[in-house]
């Protein structure tokens, strides 16, 4: 549990809660409930942690973001390359200890399962993805382990954090000696992987024990914001974000995967294979990821949809796999959508007149043939 200090109390009167009250609620501790809440009150403040939901323009310039909600899939052993060479949509025969592969895991049936960031760390193979996505790909991937040495389980023992910024890269460079770049995506210090992901926004994945982030990132100074504001980033930069809600629907083309360098059409046999490579060569795809954006005087609901029209009548417009609203209210989706969809159509949000959406550009070319 933190500990209130006389920079806590100046930072909580900055705030509007006052010392005095914070001390009156130390005394009930013993409620779970007021041991919860005064935990995390003194951890933000002792981080001088944002909860504003910032947009793209109102993002700190440098700022760390502990990312709770990551985990990877690890997989470890003798085999732990050529089993996963038959299971994923990436070579995994390119993958050394500093490379870093964007992949999908498949059903049989071609539909993806969870979108990951494969890296090496520590001499295994980890699928870096929301924690959300992890349970039905971990267990097709157990399922068939069983016939190859590998150890496959969730890295339960790591924490992800992202650094954003000049002045913050420059003070993680002086810990770890070289950042990492486009040609090395990936260096290592003392025990942490430190992940360069690029996008108009650079961001460094920082993926570690504890012990090894603290040790590494305890003297950065930069502006804590919110886990939240990863999904802004991650919807703007067109990374498809899954959930057990939205796995095994969609193949991995109609996530963008092919414009993310995320399919090998060269490598072999992997499942789901004869699907993915159908929907590439015989043009029988319809779909694929989009960016919406808009903008709400309201808070939207969490579970938002969005309509196209259509002559006098409105239609769903698309799925929806990811929402962001910032405190401003600048409305950032992210959709699977016809790929005949158009920054002519007229979108709004689902029965909603008063929120317009517009289809927004992606960071690279998501277009597709209709035709095709």
């Amino acid at each position: 549990m933190g500990v209130l200090t006389s920079q806590n109390e100046q930072v909580i009167i900055e705030i509007g809660i006052t010392p005095i009250e914070i001390k009156s609620w130390y005394s009930l501790v013993f409620f779970e409930s007021a041991y919860t809440c005064i935990s995390n009150l003194i951890f933000c403040i002792n981080h001088h942690m944002s909860s504003a939901l910032p947009n793209l323009s109102t993002l700190p310039p440098n700022f760390m973001m502990p990312l709770p909600q990551l985990s990877a899939i690890k997989l470890a052993g003798e085999e732990q390359q050529k089993y996963l060479q038959g299971q994923v949509t990436c070579d995994i025969n390119e993958q050394h200890a500093h490379s870093l592969q964007h992949g999908a895991h498949c059903d049989a049936k071609g539909k993806v399962l969870s979108v990951f960031r494969l890296i090496t760390h520590q001499d295994a193979l980890f699928l870096v993805q929301p924690q959300s996505s992890i349970k039905s790909s971990l267990a097709e991937l157990q399922k068939f382990g069983v016939f190859a040495k590998v150890e496959i389980s969730e890295a339960t023992n790591l924490e992800f954090t992202c650094l954003v910024g000049e002045q913050a890269s420059q003070q993680l460079a002086a810990q770890v000696g070289s950042l990492p770049d486009a040609l090395t995506p990936v260096v290592t210090h003392q025990g942490a992987s430190i992940v360069y992901l690029a996008g108009k926004i650079t961001r460094y994945l920082v993926v570690a024990s504890a012990e090894e982030s603290e040790q590494l990132l305890g003297t950065i100074e930069a502006e804590q914001i919110g886990p939240e504001a990863w999904q802004l980033l991650e919807i703007s930069e067109g990374f498809p974000q899954l959930n057990e809600s939205t796995v095994a629907k969609y193949v991995p083309q109609m996530l963008n995967l092919d414009k993310l360098a995320g399919i090998s059409f060269t490598k072999g046999c992997y499942l789901g294979q004869e699907t993915v490579a159908r929907m590439q060569y015989l043009g029988k795809n319809k779909k694929m990821m989009a960016l919406i954006t808009g903008h709400s005087e309201t808070t939207l609901a969490s579970a938002i949809g969005f309509e196209k029209q259509m002559a006098e009548n409105w239609r769903t417009g698309g799925d929806v796999l990811a929402s962001y609203q910032a405190d401003t209210g600048e409305l950032y989706i992210q959709a699977v959508v016809a790929n005949d969809l158009s920054d002519s159509d007229v979108l709004r949000v689902k029965d909603n007149d008063s929120v317009k959406l517009f289809l927004t550009a992606l960071p690279y070319d998501n277009t597709q043939n209709a035709d095709e």
